[in-house]
């Protein structure tokens, strides 16, 4: 191939001298203007996102988002509050969110009842009994904002421990209702561990200090006082069930047993009272047609903290820091 193939584009002969150095000189200059465009279009964009991520954490912050909407509206409506999953201490169910929404609901007096939709299958015996011990307050105090339970999937356990606190309970034919009662469960690994050959080397202060440790043999004087302990627990269940039923409730010898019942045996049982829903009971039974949702859900600050905190507390376990008891939970 000859010098003269490097030295001009293949037409560089049909046209005038310099025309085709203008034309690429031309091209470089368009495509850096185009470059210099998409950039600063880029630029644009981040900042703009930026500024709304920033926006966003603003209002987190200061409990704007993930709020419940009731406070201060202004026309009659139903105060709606979402029980939603295992009640427990650190999640969305947990007494102290329940029960700010249960305060918020009762302060606004444009709210003329309370519906506590239930999808729960239970969880700490402390937090339900914390929410049904409050309930039962704010009733007292005010005779005439009724509360009522929806059921619409589940409500086992410390679900159904919190909805005897209701005037009422209202469920659908296919709702999963009872479990009334108490678990306390774990494992012991002493026939593997002298399988695979370890050895338990265990110093406490006390002889029950590692109270049903799964590394340790069974101790019948131990196992005894959990059952002891999980039976007071049970009665204080029983016997909230029984004050927030009263004379409906149509007891057998297996109610309180662990078994669960569909909504519609449920009513016949007299733990439930009807067939209903949330917008049901809030135009028939309240006759507050609107529903406003009072229910606390995390914000993001909160959801952020959180996971630092499960961090912080998965490192003291990794640490060796945790209770021997870990294995066990109620339930």
């Amino acid at each position: 191939m000859s010098q003269d193939a490097y030295s001009s584009p293949p037409d560089a002969s049909s046209r005038a001298p310099g025309e085709w150095e203008r034309d690429v000189l031309e091209k470089l200059v368009f495509a850096s203007l185009k470059e210099q465009r998409a950039r600063r279009r880029w630029t644009i964009f981040f900042r703009l996102l930026m500024l709304a991520i920033v926006v966003l954490l603003v209002l987190a912050a200061t409990g704007v988002l993930f709020r419940g909407s009731g406070s201060g509206t202004p026309d009659p409506h139903t105060a709606l509050i979402e029980l939603d999953g295992v009640i427990d201490a650190q999640g969305e169910a947990s007494a102290d969110k329940i029960n700010a929404a249960l305060q918020a609901a009762f302060d606004d007096a444009n709210a003329k009842g309370v519906v506590l939709r239930i999808n729960s299958p239970g969880g700490s015996p402390v937090q339900a009994g914390m929410i049904f011990d409050e309930i039962r307050r704010l009733r007292a105090q005010n005779p005439d904002k009724p509360v009522y339970a929806v059921v619409e999937e589940i409500c086992a356990s410390g679900g159904y421990y919190v909805a005897a606190a209701a005037d009422k309970i209202y469920v659908n034919k296919a709702s999963v209702v009872g479990s009334i009662g108490v678990i306390m469960e774990g494992f012991g690994f002493t026939g593997l561990m002298d399988k695979v050959g370890v050895e338990r080397r265990l110093v406490v202060s006390g002889e029950n200090k590692a109270l049903l440790d799964p590394f340790s043999p069974a101790n019948p004087g131990q196992q005894a006082h959990a059952q002891a302990l999980v039976q007071e627990i049970f009665q204080q269940f029983v016997g909230a069930v029984r004050e927030g039923r009263g004379e409906r409730l149509h007891e057998t010898p297996d109610m309180f047993t662990g078994l669960i019942w569909t909504g519609a045996k449920s009513v016949e049982l007299g733990l439930t009272d009807e067939l209903g829903t949330v917008d049901g009971v809030a135009r028939d039974v309240i006759q507050a047609d609107t529903v406003v949702d009072y229910t606390v859900r995390e914000n993001f600050a909160e959801r952020v903290a959180k996971r630092v905190g499960v961090s912080f507390g998965a490192g003291l376990a990794k640490a060796g820091l945790g209770g021997a008891g870990g294995f066990w939970h109620w339930k």
